[in-house]
């Protein structure tokens, strides 16, 4: 059974990002459209256990509300939304996304 999960740190405040709305969305490449099929919110340690149980081999999107998270910190920040988009390919993996986050830029890689 695949998992997805996500982690999010303030690189600019070396801390865990807390409180950052999440949603995980199937995306449908021939059309572009996306149907949200998880969400959650990041704890004190910037995670979120599991978005959804049991995804399937497929494209997905992971959507972090960004703008809230540096209102919310009296932070101003350049991207209001990041959205990541992978593919799961083994239905028997967990999926680790984690977002690496500061005002004015950010990366991601697959986690463990």
């Amino acid at each position: 059974m695949s998992t997805v999960s996500t982690h999010v740190l303030d690189t600019s405040r070396g801390r865990p990002a807390q409180r950052v709305h999440v949603t995980l969305s199937t995306y449908d490449r021939a059309t572009g459209n996306t149907t949200q099929i998880g969400q959650g919110t990041t704890d004190a340690d910037g995670r979120v256990a599991a978005l959804v149980a049991d995804v399937q081999p497929g494209t997905y999107c992971v959507s972090f509300a960004t703008a809230e998270y540096f209102e919310d910190n009296n932070l101003i920040g350049f991207y209001p939304r990041v959205d990541i988009f992978f593919e799961i390919r083994a239905a028997d993996q967990h999926y680790h996304v984690p977002l690496l986050l500061n005002p004015y830029g950010y990366s991601t890689y697959r986690g463990s």
